[in-house]
């Protein structure tokens, strides 16, 4: 009963997120920009989808990535292995933010950079960062200092690489923002933070954020020092008009098993590590 309730409170949230980008969109393809009836059900129907499908996630999120987060976090600063801690914060924010639909979705339509490379790349990016904000925490280093040297880095290569690649790899950094990476490493920031600092822990989990995000805008302008800005063409995806509704419910049947695999193949690593 209270999972259930927990549920409505989820869904209640994922309302309050989707429905005035609904709303707009609706507005717009009553106005300006028509919609197909066939595309504009579609939109409707993946509105609701939605809806439930993010109440699910969130629901998920805080029942599992964030305790995990913390236990780990935790755990590993307990057992004062550094070598554990490095090994464990790298593999953790490589895995989580491979596991990132939204990373997914960007690397996709980035075709001078293969997806797989573009993931990987950014994964890893945050992955040691993500080592090095931890490292931060357990022997007390001023945030403001790694900030400005890794902003530093950051410039540098910037002086280097195409302006295109430029603005890829800021969007790179806010795979960060994901609703599977801050919930976690924020839990882990906080988990560390509770052993290790002597201050409040969640002022020490503060700054993961801002460090990680650093790490795949450096990985992406490396790449842009090997990668040619011309070496593909991005073709959007093209939207299918239905001719009836049994043709729409057809094609809805026909995804499940896609997305389900989609999902299944983005999580399988973070629940082999854990």
């Amino acid at each position: 009963m209270k999972t259930k309730t927990i549920l409505m409170e989820k869904i209640k949230e994922s309302v309050a997120s989707v429905l005035p980008v609904a709303l707009i969109i609706l507005l717009l393809s009553l106005t300006v920009t028509p919609l197909p009836n066939s595309i504009f059900i579609s939109f409707l129907f993946g509105t609701f989808t939605m809806i439930f499908g993010l109440g699910l996630f969130t629901l998920g999120v805080d029942k599992s990535m964030t305790p995990m987060g913390e236990h780990v976090g935790a755990t590993i600063t307990k057992s004062k292995k550094l070598w554990l801690v490095i090994v464990v914060s790298l593999f953790v924010g490589t895995l989580v933010t491979a596991s990132e639909p939204d990373l997914t979705v960007l690397a996709e339509a980035i075709p001078a950079i293969d997806t797989t490379t573009f993931i990987w790349a950014v994964s890893i990016g945050v992955g040691v960062f993500l080592v090095i904000a931890v490292l931060r925490i357990i022997f007390a280093i001023k945030l403001r200092y790694l900030l400005f040297i890794s902003y530093g880095i950051i410039f540098l290569l910037a002086a280097f690489v195409s302006p295109d690649f430029l603005s890829v790899a800021f969007d790179a950094g806010g795979v960060t923002t994901g609703p599977l990476t801050v919930p976690f490493i924020m839990a882990m920031g906080v988990g560390i933070a509770s052993i290790a600092s002597d201050t409040s822990e969640s002022g020490d989990s503060f700054g993961l954020m801002a460090l990680c995000s650093a790490g795949p805008i450096i990985a992406i302008l490396v790449l842009g020092l090997v990668y040619s800005v011309d070496g593909g063409t991005y073709t959007p995806e093209i939207i299918t008009e239905f001719a009836n509704s049994r043709e729409f419910g057809m094609q809805f049947l026909h995804e499940i098993p896609h997305k389900l695999m989609e999902v299944a193949t983005g999580l399988f690593p973070v629940v082999i590590f854990f």
